[in-house]
């Protein structure tokens, strides 16, 4: 504590001695506490149909054989580019931006499920 500081706390509670227990007995009522929100993450029910709609809507996509487990180009008909196409079709339905690297990953319906549910910034 600096000088000035000791001497304007010493002379307030002796020209001030009600105003300095007053502070001191409100910080003793009202402690500090920490904290801390977050925003609801979505549920993976929810998840799983938004993207199942999202993949509905490419006329490439048979909905018949459209499900978690369908896999893009063995299952679906679609080509690198179409997969790609799905992913930003994807990444605009959740407002969220994924990186090339772990785009290219992205092989299955469960694959985008699960990227997005672990990514909190999805909307």
């Amino acid at each position: 504590m600096s000088f000035a500081r000791f001497a304007i706390r010493t002379a307030t509670r002796a020209t001030y001695p009600r105003l300095s227990l007053a502070v001191a007995s409100r910080r003793s009522v009202f402690p500090q506490r920490a904290a801390f929100s977050a925003a609801a993450g979505l549920s993976k029910p929810d998840i799983e149909s938004r993207i199942l709609d999202v993949l509905k809507g490419f006329e490439k996509v048979d909905p018949a054989k459209l499900s978690t487990a369908s896999r893009f180009s063995e299952d679906l008909g679609l080509d690198s580019l179409d997969a790609v196409e799905v992913v930003m079709a994807v990444e605009e339905e959740f407002s969220i931006e994924i990186p090339d690297a772990e785009a290219d990953e992205i092989a299955t319906v469960q694959h985008a499920i699960d990227y997005i549910a672990k990514t909190p910034e999805a909307q």
